[in-house]
């Protein structure tokens, strides 16, 4: 309680809101999508078989269904995917909170061509829907913690850089209820369930617009010292505004280019090589984990282990609470443990359940139910959340939107492989597929424990600086590129250009 206790100290009702609200439209509708095909999966692929042979006299048998079934899946990857290139040039464009608030019309065309695709009788609609929501999901699952990231103080950004993990969580435990047979796990409510991703969506677009931008973008990109201010202020009812604004005045000195770098500058750089290896590590880890293996295909794999039909539904709903609590008590933990622990712990724990199941599926079936619960506890305690926070916290302004494309891109890749080959995987290997997600679970906490330092209540120079020696880069080559001086405006450190060259 006394941890509790601390982070509400400091937690002011603007950024708790905004946290909220950026993370309710966005990271939510990512959890949502990733789980809601999962309950109406039967259905779905009647309706294409339906539709395909009246429609288009084409004959299909359970081996096409399954890979159209699959495409249905892992399109939302490819989206995802895509809309992970788009990030570094939209909130360079167009700020965090402003690309957040844009992108909110992906999500309506999306959600309009699942909502109609029965009556249309059109599958192409369904997996276009999937495609566009997809779109909007790469780009929100960057620019949401991203945005939150610089929003936060040094010692609440691990607990607002957790919020959208637990909003993750929410979406699956949502999609997994309301595809419950007494709601809308009916066959006629399927498209329905599909396109309940645009409510969260309209309430996020009425509200966020009123939030400020992120105050370092308005400083270091958009060098608007007094929209700066009134940034701080709004989000920072206590506190020292002159330390923190200097601090981002010191980031800002250190940069050798105020532009954002782009993806292949970020790639050469030597200062940043290490972060650049820990960011592609553990982002693809988190998806090669199996956790999307599990969320895909729940019901298959209780299904697999022997659970009754009627209660399989039941059982999922459960795992799905289970999510929430666990991605919660991350959360509340992350600013006493730090990232390290709770990467390496729930990493370790995965690869203790993957390992788990392979026997158990095979001769004691109802333990493998235990197995998959203790997947997705230890998934949402840190791994869900941490890549994406530690990505803001390794990267300085110039480097971030670059480094976010990278991460997203590699995660929505592994997303895709995951979705789209599983269950051929799980039909050719049976249970001992889930052994190779044994070893990546091992080796992503191998790696955490003996390369990656902990970034809690670090500012961006220091973990920059912790990484120095590790690049082989000198002290001074982070320091100052000699071209930026701080003066003084209304009490509040600014940006001038110095004539020494």
């Amino acid at each position: 309680f006394s941890l509790i206790q601390r982070i509400i100290a400091h937690l002011t009702p603007s950024l708790l809101l905004v946290a909220f609200l950026s993370s309710f439209g966005s990271s939510m509708l990512y959890g949502f999508n990733l789980a809601v095909v999962n309950s109406p999966a039967q259905y779905i692929k009647d309706f294409y078989n339906e539709t395909l042979t009246e429609e288009y006299g084409w004959e299909t048998d359970e081996e096409f269904l399954t890979v159209l079934y699959s495409l249905t899946v892992s399109i939302f990857a490819v989206g995802g995917m895509t809309g992970a290139l788009l990030v570094g040039r939209l909130v360079t464009t167009y700020g965090r909170k402003g690309t957040l608030v844009r992108i909110t019309v992906l999500v309506f065309i999306g959600g309009a061509l699942m909502a109609f695709s029965r009556s249309c009788r059109m599958p192409a609609m369904v997996i276009l829907g999937r495609f566009i929501v997809g779109v909007h999901s790469g780009i929100s699952l960057s620019v949401v913690p991203m945005y939150l990231g610089e929003i936060a103080p040094k010692n609440l950004r691990g607990f607002l850089g957790l919020v959208p993990s637990i909003h993750i969580c929410l979406g699956v435990f949502i999609a997994q209820v309301m595809g419950l047979g007494e709601l809308l796990g009916k066959e006629e409510h399927w498209p329905l369930l599909l396109s309940l991703v645009v409510f969260p969506t309209m309430v996020q677009l009425l509200l966020l617009p009123w939030f400020p931008e992120s105050p370092r973008y308005l400083l270091i990109e958009k060098r608007n010292v007094h929209a700066t201010i009134a940034a701080l202020k709004w989000y920072r009812t206590k506190g020292n505004i002159q330390a923190e604004l200097e601090e981002m005045q010191e980031e800002q000195r250190s940069l050798t280019s105020i532009q954002t770098i782009s993806v292949w500058g970020l790639l050469k750089d030597r200062c940043v090589r290490w972060q650049v290896i820990t960011i592609i590590v553990v982002n693809i880890g988190m998806q090669l984990s199996g956790i999307d293996a599990i969320w895909f295909y729940t019901n298959d794999i209780f299904k697999d282990a022997g659970i009754p039909e009627p209660y399989i539904q039941y059982t999922t709903v459960g795992t799905g609470a289970i999510e929430v609590i666990s991605g919660m008590l991350g959360c509340f933990t992350i600013e006493h443990l730090g990232r390290r622990p709770l990467m390496i712990g729930g990493f370790l724990f995965m690869g203790l359940c993957c390992a788990g199941i392979t026997p158990h599926l095979m001769f004691m079936r109802y333990i493998s139910v235990g197995c998959v619960v203790g997947i997705i506890a230890g998934f949402c305690i840190g791994p869900a959340g941490v890549p994406f926070l530690i990505t803001a916290e390794l990267f300085k302004q110039s480097h971030r939107p670059a480094a976010y494309t990278v991460a997203g891109c590699l995660n929505w890749m592994s997303n895709f492989t995951i979705g789209f080959l599983f269950p051929f995987l799980e039909m050719d290997m049976g249970p001992y597929c889930y052994l190779i997600f044994c070893v990546i679970c091992l080796g992503v906490a191998l790696y955490t424990t003996f390369i990656i330092p902990e970034t809690k209540n670090k500012t961006f120079m220091e973990i920059s600086q912790m990484f120095a020696s590790r690049n082989n880069i000198l002290e001074d080559e982070l320091t100052s590129n000699g071209h930026l001086k701080m003066s003084m405006m209304n009490g509040y450190g600014t940006l001038g250009h110095s004539d020494s060259t």
